[in-house]
């Protein structure tokens, strides 16, 4: 497989109820043989939900991945010109770091490894997940979209009917659309219908 070898970024934001959809994902691309490097914003490290609590989080993926995650920007700074990835997961990538992400904004461990990634060209790859992505953060997506080097899991509307403007990638593309995306390539259809539907 195309993953076996890398040296692959697996940044997580805020969207906690996504994470039972990425977890399996992380799961697969060890399983390939990718080495996976964790990175996690401040909002996972340090909120406990319903969906569980962050402690909870960062324990499981370190028993995924056989890292501790990557949780400053300093610790996340060297993961461009001393340790470079092969490629930089961002899954799921929230509505607000979206915007952060699409306007250069450098707020967190886990858009500083995209930043270093895009530095050094390699591939970016984010699987989306957004209650404005047909909303205000529209014309971040499709900034996104537009650059060099950022590749999208292939997304959707997720409840059509009681979220209009929400938009969720299919994370159990993920695999491929990292594979694709070494090829500098985008994975298509880049948009898909819910399952749901």
């Amino acid at each position: 497989m195309k993953v076996h070898g890398k040296h692959i970024g697996f940044g997580l934001t805020g969207s906690h109820c996504t994470y039972d959809a990425v977890y399996p994902e992380i799961k697969r691309l060890v399983k390939e043989g990718a080495k996976v490097t964790p990175f996690v914003t401040h909002t996972v490290q340090n909120t406990n939900t319903r969906f569980g609590d962050g402690e909870e989080w960062l324990e499981k993926i370190t028993q995924l991945t056989g890292t501790e995650p990557v949780n400053s920007i300093v610790k996340a700074e060297p993961f461009g010109p001393r340790t470079p990835l092969d490629c930089m997961i961002i899954a799921p990538l929230t509505g607000n770091s979206i915007s952060k992400f699409a306007n250069a904004m450098t707020d967190s461990p886990v858009l500083m490894a995209a930043k270093a990634t895009m530095r050094n060209q390699s591939p970016v790859v984010l699987g989306i997940s957004t209650n404005d992505g047909l909303g205000l953060n529209g014309v971040n997506i499709m900034k996104l979209m537009a650059a060099k080097n950022i590749y999208f899991v292939p997304y959707g509307q997720d409840d059509p009917v009681n979220k209009q403007n929400s938009l969720v990638a299919h994370m159990e593309y993920l695999l491929e659309t990292v594979e694709a995306a070494l090829d500098g390539k985008q994975l298509q259809p880049v948009l898909r219908m819910s399952q749901s539907q």
